[in-house]
This record gives structure tokens, C-alpha cells and sequence, in this order.
């Protein structure tokens, strides 16, 4: 789905703040051309609305003799006409073309970007014309733009990007700071990008900070990928937590009419920093909302899960923040699947690459167990008070970091004495909240979403501990429970009321039910097998598979990808209910229980559950596998992360992992499925099957193919542990 074309400002925003890697410099002028083109028609002016984004408003206007189009969250663009009912805006080259019915009159048109200007179409998409209101739609408030150099305890200087409304530097009531803190760059941001990007909190008025993190962009220092705190500081001792202090302190003194408070919000990168901003707070700090936040990049987020490695994102990410002070997105013309393949193991294609030397994919070579090292990075072992009041926000199918957001929740909460501990899970990708759609990929929750929360949930929250004004009203988690797309709020999560425990059985007759394996003559068999070949692993998306942010990637929606596509294969098994004769609701954190064994001396275990579509549901939906839930785990890790073990060959074992938090009703007619497999790539590298030291470096001939045998039995049954709603 291209957001360019639905929001083209909170787009590129969007890019920079939830970590998709587009510099500012990417960050398109917003203000309009003003150039003068030919008579334009009177007849093409009008309100139009997305044919995909209902949501998504458009007006076309004439002002002054010239032609204007404007949306709720886009400025104002003169259109610059080319040739009979085509325009452009010159600025960010996006195309309009007006389409008539048979009578002449105009109906609808189609926007698209790209291409040679003029009358150049591509990534098109049709607003259709809902009547000739020509109101403007547009109410975004002026900012003043400043810049500053602010200098921190050792001497480097922090840049920062100061947005403020006009007039508030002189007169009116004092007003509060809102500071996001980032690696992407800061130089975008503008009064249209705070007023499209975050509308409602705009409106209000904030001072709004964007700073470039140490030894990013125009920032002093040495960068270091997700710096790790340093315990029992010194004076001169520097991480994110004391630039964020000194940014502060800097700020409270010399910007004025400030109130003297500061929230900190960001999204992946810039959400672990928010979270530094709670750990060792500044008294200025009031609100805190760190948003899919990076918080342990080995155990759950960006580079491992339960030790398996995410080889193409590792490979990705870390070119693009360390090889380089700016941001240069890895592109690739080869299909991944075959390039990783080709290059054996991640030390063949960091050389490669000419990666191998770049800070973190050296320790991803050299120490690929939960080491000291990656265990300083992480960020929940720091959580052991609540500082300010927190709104930790993600999405249940958060391709990059949902494992973080519902970590630092369960750190914190033990803690929460004064009720200040708050989450919000939603049906997002990454950073999905930020824009207005109603849908993700093919799905379609019936509302624009991330308006939302943004409305009643994010700005309260802001408004409350910054303004003291009243409106948030959260008693602890709002969940949006898919499947029937409704909003939940719970008082605790998982919540305790209105759910029982419940093991899902998989027998190994392929069956999946409340009824354990072996009782009232189920499960007829003890184990079902599927051959493991690491030199065809399952793939983890659609192929082609493109670079993670390259050109035509389908990454951001790869995990509502239709799982037909691989559900077929005869290296994985599935099990299934009947089809369902009522609703189910599971809610709450899934784990998986999975006995099985190999003949190898090492193995991957992946487990999803899936909802299966009936075949007659509406299109696109017939017959449609979703993942609701996933994960995966290393096998050598069974006992310790810190020290692996090989598997004795032919010996059945118990692994026990979490899936991570749902809230989805599987409907009366859908089927509930379970999809076992031993590989998933090149998201995670392959598994030799052979155990070896270190599989960053495995040999070729390590690899090997191997017998997996998933138990399904009285003595052995494999199982999930859901948690599910009442009847």
C-alpha cells in the first residue's frame, strides 16, 4: 500500500520515524509551487475522496486564478496544468489526471508519482468526486523553525531541530516541549511535516524537538548502535540517557516560554531512546511513550529471536546506519533467497558485501550467543522503577520490533504503584499507527485506526501530564481485537477477567483441539515427520524477495501475507480444528509447548497460528491463511541463551517459547491452524542441522538434511497454551 499517494507528507515522515531509513534530505518541499500554467477548468474543483482510504480527503480549489489542492493532513500545492485535465505539483511530482464521464462532466482522478513529468502515472491511485464543496480542508497551525548546536557534558555538540507556534516565544501561556531523538536525520522537519505528521498534537501546540543522536548526521560524536547504559556513571561518562538529560537541561534554559515540562515519543530507534529518556529521568521529564521500541536486540527485536538470526535484516540495517553518517537504503537487483543461498552463511555475505568490519556485524560473526555484550544493550534489565508515566504502543504485526513494546510493558508494571504504566496493541505494522488507512495489505479493519488512537488515546495522554488537562481516561491496555475489529480495554494485560486457560492439542494425526492426545481415542498416531533440507528452506515471504527497504520490497506487509503459498509444502505439517461452529477469542500471550525430536545435532523451530478463511469469504479473502501470531526458536539455546548445546540426535525434547501477545477472534466457519517448520528464510539464516560452534561461519558441508518428528501423543503433546474468552 503506497501511503506516498494517501498522505504524501506523513509519508516520508513516516520513513523517518519508525526507522524505514529515508534521510530528510528525501523529505519533499511541502509549501506549493507557485508557478503559473494555463486557464485552469472551474469544473474539476471539488471535495474528492480515496477510492481505497475512504478517510482520505482531497480538495481542489481555485484561488487568485490559480488551482490549489489541499487534504486534512497535506498543505496546500498549486496545480500546474500540462495539458487538458493533467496537472502536477512541480515540487514532488505528483500527478494529476482528471477523468470525465460521457456527459464531460468530472467524476474522479487519478494521482500517481513518479515518472517524467508531466502526465508520467505510476503507483496510480482514483479519488472519486463526492460533490463540488470547495471548503478547505487544511487547518494546519504555523511553527517557527530554529536550529542549535547544544553542547553536553564531554564537549560534543548535539544538533537539534526546535518547531514552536508562532507567537509563543513572546506571549500567551507557556508551553511544554514534545522531543523525539533520532539516527534517520532531523533536516525535514518543518511546520507542514510536525502539522502532518502529528496533527492533533499540532493543533494543540507543543514545542517540538527533533535532535540527531551522537555521531548521526550533523551531530558531534561517535555513533554507536543502540548505545548501551553505563552503570555507576562518572561525571564524564556519556550514553543516551545523559545526552538526553543535558539536551533537556539545555532546552529548559535558553528556549523561552517554556513550561517546563517534556515528553519524549518515538517510534522503533527513536522509541528505545524515548524509553532512555524514562532510566535515570531528567525532573523535567513528564511523559514518556516509547512506540515499538527497539529493547533487546538479540532476545526478541531487530537481529535475533530466541538466537536465531535475522540474517536479511542484520545485513540490511546495519550497512545503512554503520557504513555510512547518513542513510543509503541497501537495494539489490538479485532475489535475496538466492544471494543468501549463494553465499552459505552470514560470513560469506558480510565479505561479500564488504560489510564484515562494520561494528555490530562483527559481533554478529564473533558472538552470536546471548553474550555480555548483547546483554548490555538490552534494555529491560534497566526497568526496575517506573520514572514517569509510560505509553508503550505497537502492532500485532510489527515486522520489526513487537517484541519490545510488550517487554518493557511486563517489566514495568510490577512497578506501577501510581497507575502510570499504560499499552496500546493495535492491528499495525511498524509505526503503522502514524498514518490514515484503514487497512494493512489486503486486510481491512473498517476504520482508520491510527486516527484513532492518535485521537482519544496518544493526545490525551500528552495533554494530561503536560497540560493537566483532562481526557485520558485509559485504565491500563486498549487492544483492537481483530478479527471482529473492535476496541477492548482491559485492566490488565493479559487480562485476568472473562478468560480461562486453554491448551490447544496437536495430535499427530493432524489434528488441533481442546482434547488431549490419547484421551477418548484421540490422536491415533504418536508422531508425524517432515524432511528438513536446508538447501530448499521455506521462504519467508513472496519471492522475488527484495532488499528489506530496496525498491518494490514487500517487507512492511509481508506478515499479513496469505500463507497459502508455502502451507502446501512437504517440509512443514499442519494442524487443523473442524471448522469452527462458534466464535473463539484468544487473547492474551501464546506459548508454544513443542515436543519433537531430529536426527540432526541441531534444528530450528518455527510455529504459527493461523486463521484459515472459509473458501466462499468475500474476496480477496476466500480460503486465506492469516498469521495471528509466530515465532521462531534456536534448539541449541533449549537450556541456556548464553551456551549453546548440540541436540542428541533421535532424542525427544520439550521447547518452550512465546509466540507473543494477540486479541483475535477466529469466527464461527474459520479454522484454527497451527503450522510447524524448521526454517524460514532469509529473514533467519538456515540451520545447518549439524551442530557447529558458530552458524555464522558454518561450512558448507555442515549443512545437511535431516528427519524432524513433531510428537503428537499422551506421553508427548505438543501443544499451545492460549488463553480464550468465555462463552
Amino acid at each position: 500500500m503506497n501511503l506516498c499517494l494517501k498522505n504524501r507528507v506523513v509519508c516520508f515522515v513516516c520513513a523517518v520515524s519508525v526507522g524505514l531509513l529515508v534521510g530528510p534530505q528525501t523529505l519533499l518541499a511541502v509549501a506549493g509551487a507557485r508557478q503559473t500554467g494555463t486557464a485552469s477548468p472551474a469544473d474539476v474543483a471539488g471535495l474528492y475522496r480515496n477510492a481505497v482510504e475512504p478517510d482520505v480527503l482531497v480538495v481542489v480549489y481555485h484561488e487568485g486564478g490559480d488551482l490549489y489542492e489541499e487534504g486534512p493532513r497535506t498543505p496546500r500545492e498549486q496545480l500546474v496544468e500540462s495539458s487538458k485535465d493533467h496537472f502536477a505539483t512541480v515540487v514532488d511530482a505528483v500527478s494529476f489526471v482528471f477523468k470525465r464521464n460521457a456527459d464531460g462532466d468530472v467524476e474522479s482522478f487519478t494521482q500517481g508519482t513518479g515518472g517524467d513529468w508531466p502526465g508520467s502515472l505510476s503507483h496510480e491511485e482514483r479519488f472519486d468526486r463526492v460533490n463540488g464543496d470547495t471548503a478547505r480542508l487544511n487547518h494546519f497551525r504555523p511553527y517557527m523553525r530554529t536550529e542549535a548546536m547544544i553542547p553536553v557534558r564531554d564537549g560534543v555538540r548535539l544538533h537539534v531541530v526546535i518547531l514552536r507556534p508562532e507567537g509563543s516565544e513572546t506571549s500567551g501561556p507557556p508551553v511544554p516541549f514534545l522531543m523525539t531523538r533520532t539516527p534517520y536525520g532531523v533536516d525535514g522537519y518543518t511546520s507542514d511535516v510536525v502539522n502532518a505528521m502529528k496533527p492533533e498534537l499540532a493543533q494543540s501546540g507543543y514545542i517540538f524537538v527533533f535532535g540527531d543522536i551522537r555521531g548521526r548526521y550533523e551531530s558531534e560524536g561517535k555513533f554507536v548502535m543502540n548505545r548501551p547504559i553505563v552503570a555507576h556513571k562518572t561525571k564524564n561518562d556519556v550514553d543516551e540517557t545523559t545526552d538526553t538529560r543535558d539536551t533537556i537541561d539545555w532546552l529548559l534554559k535558553n528556549v523561552p516560554n517554556n513550561n517546563g515540562r517534556v515528553g519524549v515519543l518515538g517510534i522503533s530507534y527513536p522509541g528505545f531512546l524515548a524509553m532512555m529518556a524514562g532510566i535515570d529521568a531528567h525532573p523535567a521529564v513528564k511523559a514518556i511513550s516509547p512506540q515499538a521500541p527497539m529493547t533487546d536486540v538479540w532476545m526478541g527485536d531487530d537481529f535475533f529471536h530466541n538466537g536465531a538470526f535475522r540474517e536479511t535484516y542484520g545485513f540490511d540495517y546495519v550497512q545503512e546506519l554503520e557504513a555510512q553518517k547518513t542513510d543509503a537504503v541497501v537495494q539489490s537487483k538479485e532475489d535475496t533467497y538466492n544471494f543468501f543461498l549463494r553465499n552459505v552463511d552470514f560470513a560469506g555475505a558480510a565479505k561479500a558485501a564488504g560489510m564484515e568490519n562494520l561494528p555490530t556485524a562483527k559481533m554478529f560473526l564473533e558472538q552470536p550467543s546471548y553474550t555480555k555484550f548483547w546483554r548490555d544493550m538490552a534494555v529491560e534489565w534497566h526497568l526496575t522503577k517506573v520514572e514517569v508515566p509510560t505509553l508503550e504502543v505497537g502492532g500485532w504485526w510489527d515486522q520489526e520490533d513487537m517484541w519490545g513494546t510488550q517487554a518493557e510493558y511486563a517489566a514495568l508494571k510490577p512497578h506501577d504503584s501510581k497507575h502510570e504504566v499504560f499499552m496500546v496493541l493495535g492491528p499495525w505494522n511498524h509505526g503503522g499507527w502514524v498514518s490514515t488507512t484503514r487497512h494493512l495489505g489486503v486486510l481491512d479493519f473498517g476504520a482508520p485506526v491510527g486516527d484513532e488512537y492518535r485521537r482519544s488515546i496518544e493526545t490525551p495522554f500528552f495533554e494530561k501530564y503536560l497540560k493537566d488537562r483532562p481526557g485520558f481516561d485509559l485504565k491500563d491496555v486498549a487492544s483492537f481485537r481483530t478479527g471482529v475489529n473492535q476496541w477492548e480495554r482491559y485492566d490488565a494485560w493479559p487480562p485476568k477477567v472473562g478468560f480461562h486457560a486453554v491448551k490447544l492439542y496437536m495430535t499427530a494425526d493432524g489434528g488441533l483441539g481442546e482434547v488431549a492426545p490419547g484421551a477418548q481415542g484421540v490422536g491415533g498416531k504418536v508422531a508425524v515427520n517432515y524432511s528438513a533440507i536446508p538447501f530448499d528452506p521455506i521462504p519467508y515471504r513472496h519471492r522475488p524477495i527484495q532488499a528489506t527497504y530496496g525498491k518494490g520490497s514487500k517487507w512492511r506487509t509481508w506478515l499479513a501475507e496469505d500463507q497459502r503459498f508455502v502451507s502446501g509444502r512437504k517440509d512443514l505439517r499442519n494442524f487443523e480444528t473442524p471448522v469452527l461452529d462458534h466464535d473463539v477469542t484468544v487473547t492474551g500471550d501464546v506459548m508454544a509447548d513443542l515436543f519433537a525430536s531430529t536426527t540432526g545435532s541441531d534444528a530450528d523451530w518455527v510455529v504459527k497460528l493461523i486463521d484459515v478463511y472459509p473458501d466462499d469469504a468475500p474476496a480477496p479473502m476466500g480460503g486465506y491463511q492469516l498469521m495471528i501470531v509466530d515465532e521462531i526458536f534456536r534448539g541449541r539455546y533449549r537450556e541456556s541463551f548464553e551456551k549453546p548445546e548440540p541436540i542428541t540426535p533421535g532424542k525427544v525434547e520439550e521447547y518452550k517459547w512465546s509466540l507473543h501477545g494477540v486479541d483475535h477472534t477466529f469466527l464461527k466457519g474459520h479454522r484454527i491452524m497451527v503450522e510447524v517448520q524448521s526454517s524460514w528464510f532469509p529473514l533467519y539464516d538456515r540451520n545447518p542441522q549439524t551442530f557447529v560452534p558458530n552458524i555464522m561461519a558454518a561450512p558448507a558441508s555442515a549443512y545437511a538434511g535431516q528427519t524432524v518428528s513433531i510428537y503428537g501423543s499422551a506421553k508427548y503433546p505438543s501443544h499451545l497454551d492460549v488463553s480464550v474468552a468465555d462463552r
